[in-house]
């Protein structure tokens, strides 16, 4: 423990350069921290200050290594490299970035060798020698003045200046300070002086006036991406890319895990920008704002249990046994399904899922002989309809509104239908069975009743000067109370609305509430909700994330083409878009690999499978390659191809993998909340991505037919962007429409 009063800080940067570096000299770093806590001016830490500069100084680590570090106050220090003692220090460059308001460091001698490094080739000499062409400056059309509004680095301006190919931008980008590279990427692909403004800088833009010489105010904004305990600075060292979500967050995340909230808030973006992180950061903070205790007033849940098994090994990662002490994390339905239990302990009902109910649908038309309805209509009308809107009557069903249901039905079509939906909870009612939305909404209104009792009891105490009546209490004689004080949910496009009604009658309406992320391109079921309808209003409360961790921008670029011109809300009636989306990671362009017919594509993935194991540059462990189809019988026959050729598959079921060491196979839908290293999407063909059912729809229920074919884009994308390193896409015969030109003409 550091007794003495010394502050020692670590920035972000720092920590890639030290994993670098060898074990020994690692040792030695942590062993260098632990005695700078103690006491910077010991004899054998040698810290001196560089000449001619007043805040630099260098300080022993090992005896080839020095720690470079800024001095912020008498006892404030920031480390911002390590490096061999015989490098060059007189190149070095500092300051307090006047956008953002937080220090950035650079190491310019490194830059320029990153850069020349990258310099293209010299041409073979001609046998004449005409006038060479200059080639086109990437910068050329923006001023120094217009680079430097948007938050560059101003001492890489005259290295900027010289770049000409995307080689050598990658290579300013991997030393540069973080919203330099973000900046010089978005202008690269494209975006315009204004857009880079609004999407990239005005995000991490510091509220107030920015001091330059004020390095202290500096290393406490967010953009001053900086750790100090011991112990996460060891997590982010040994954890590599993987421990750093646990103590770096980018400016934006940081700001909206700490930001109070007047109500309901919604933090949205694309595949891989941390919205999941953000989430877990903001549990862990608000339960440091809460009083000692045992019990559990924090909520966090998403839509199945294998997220939720996640988020909870996650939150273990980040806070221990002391943080997932006072919080509950359980997947939404479990969660409705206790709230039933509790309130009728003796049934013993099977839920089911969607597709168990649709065959049921469909069992029960061929016992009555009709063959009018088709059974999946059926099962949206009485799930969005009328248990969606809790109608109770055939007479309140006449009256329910059917906004974005598609096909128009007449009003003898509606009896017809309620009659069949009654028939339909009698069969389940003899089966024993029940779908989770039936559970969704009992429990909404279960909820939604306590949340009633409780308002009563506030009113009825205030009546009585503060005094509580304990004749209305709870049945069970304890003080009747919310459940929850926050509720944070993760994957909150994929919930259904009796699921919001219940969340929201489970926490008080008061600040910090709810939190939700979330991201409507990624809905994979059909929930659609407007949450101002249900009582969770988020207007002036959304932010959108945009810089994806996970996916390299040729990734990126082939899975939003996936998306196509498609339109999307946010959750609240209005239109959201994936603008300013981005990454700045970089990798090899997507493939596309055509096949005859079904059984020569199996062919084809075994044996590109092999083609990286046979290469030892790109042969990697199997469990980080993924395999992701449309169909289960695909998935089995696959998984058949690839132990044939002497491949261990692993398939995907719903609780996840079922084993470790093997090539990973399961549809679209088992692929949510993971990443692999390398994705194989195969099948994608048209009449299997979308499915032909759906393309029929297109003259028989138009509107319909656009919400499935949103629905097949939204699956598709989210297989795309599992992929980290490398997608390759498979197809036989004529490939999904949903495919780009780049991908289906790349072979």
């Amino acid at each position: 423990m550091n007794t003495s009063g010394v502050t020692l800080r670590l920035l972000d940067k720092a920590d890639k350069e030290i994993l670098k570096l060898p074990r020994t000299v690692k040792g030695a770093f942590f062993d260098f921290q632990h005695k700078f806590k103690g006491n910077p001016h010991t004899t054998g830490l040698k810290l001196q200050q560089l000449k001619g500069d007043s805040r630099l100084w260098s300080a022993r680590v090992s005896d080839d290594y020095r720690a470079l570090l800024l001095r912020l106050d008498d006892d404030d220090w920031l480390i911002v490299s390590v490096k061999h003692r015989k490098d060059v220090y007189d190149r070095l460059s500092y300051a307090v970035n006047h956008v953002t308001g937080g220090i950035e460091y650079v190491d310019l001698e490194v830059v320029e060798e990153s850069v020349l490094r990258r310099l293209p080739a010299p041409p073979s000499p001609p046998t004449a020698t005409p006038e060479p062409a200059e080639l086109r400056k990437l910068f050329g059309d923006w001023s120094d003045t217009q680079l430097s509004d948007l938050g560059v680095a101003e001492p890489l301006l005259p290295v900027i200046r010289t770049l000409t190919t995307e080689d050598q931008l990658l290579g300013l980008i991997e030393y540069a300070p973080q919203l330099t590279g973000e900046v010089l990427l978005a202008l690269f692909d494209g975006k315009s002086f204004d857009d880079v403004l609004d999407q990239v800088t005005t995000p991490v833009a510091a509220a107030e006036p920015v001091d330059p010489e004020d390095f202290q105010a500096a290393a406490e904004r967010p953009a001053t991406v900086v750790t100090t305990s011991d112990e996460t600075l060891r997590e982010a060292l040994e954890g590599g890319d993987f421990g750093r979500w646990k103590v770096f967050l980018h400016p934006t995340q940081a700001k909206l895990v700490e930001r109070r909230y007047s109500g309901p808030a919604r933090v949205g973006g694309g595949p891989g920008t941390g919205k999941t992180i953000v989430a877990l950061h903001r549990v862990r903070h608000l339960v440091r704002q809460l009083p000692p205790g045992r019990d559990k007033p924090v909520l966090l849940t998403t839509y199945n249990k294998n997220l939720a098994a996640d988020l909870r090994s996650r939150l273990l990662e980040l806070g221990g046994e002391e943080l997932v002490g006072r919080v509950d994390v359980s997947h939404v339905d479990q969660l409705a399904l206790r709230i039933v239990r509790e309130a009728e302990p003796g049934s013993g009902k099977q839920a089911i899922d969607d597709s168990q109910a649709v065959r049921e649908w469909r069992a029960l038309l061929d016992e009555l002989g009709e063959e009018g309805w088709d059974p999946e209509f059926l099962h949206d009308e009485w799930t969005q309809v009328i248990l969606g809107q809790a109608v109770a009557t055939r007479t309140d069903y006449f009256r329910a509104r059917r906004a974005g249901r598609g096909r128009n039905i007449t009003r003898g079509e509606r009896a017809e239908i309620w009659q069949l939906a009654e028939r339909f909870t009698q069969r389940l009612d003899r089966l024993g069975r029940q779908t989770w939305d039936q559970v969704a909404e009992r429990a909404a209104r279960l909820e939604i009743g306590r949340e009633q009792r409780i308002l009563s009891i506030a009113r009825q105490r205030e009546e009585a000067g503060g005094l509580d009546n304990i004749h209305l209490q709870d049945g069970s004689g304890g003080w009747l109370r919310y459940r929850y004080r926050h509720i944070i949910v993760d994957e909150a496009q994929d919930l259904r609305p009796a699921h919001w009604k219940m969340l929201r009658a489970m926490a008080p309406r008061q600040a910090d509430d709810l939190f939700l992320v979330g991201d409507t391109h990624q809905r994979i079921y059909k929930n659609q909700v407007t949450l101002g309808s249900l009582g969770i209003n988020i207007r002036g409360r959304s932010s959108k994330l945009s810089l994806s961790y996970r996916t390299t921008r040729q990734i990126l670029r082939s899975a939003l083409d996936v998306l196509g011109e498609t339109s999307y809300d946010d959750l609240d009636g209005a239109d959201e878009t994936l603008a300013g989306y981005r990454s700045v990671l970089s990798g090899r362009v997507p493939a596309g690999h055509p096949f005859a017919d079904w059984a020569a594509e199996r062919e084809g993935i075994a044996a590109l499978i092999k083609q990286w194991d046979e290469d030892p540059e790109s042969r990697i462990p199997h469990e980080q390659i993924a395999i992701c189809v449309p169909t289960n019988q695909m998935a089995t026959e696959v998984a058949y191809t690839l132990s044939l050729r002497g491949i261990r598959p692993v398939e995907i079921r719903s609780d996840g993998p079922n084993g470790s060491e093997g090539v990973h196979i399961g549809t679209m839908f088992r692929f949510k909340g993971l990443e692999y290293q390398r994705m194989i999407i195969a099948g994608v063909t048209d009449g299997l991505v979308p499915r032909e059912t759906v393309s029929r729809l297109r003259t028989t229920d138009p509107v319909r037919y656009r919400h499935e074919m949103q629905r097949a884009r939204s699956l598709l994308f989210v297989a795309a962007t599992r992929a980290r390193d490398s997608m390759d896409v498979f197809w036989h015969g004529t490939p999904s429409p949903f495919l780009g030109p780049a991908l289906t003409r790349s072979r």
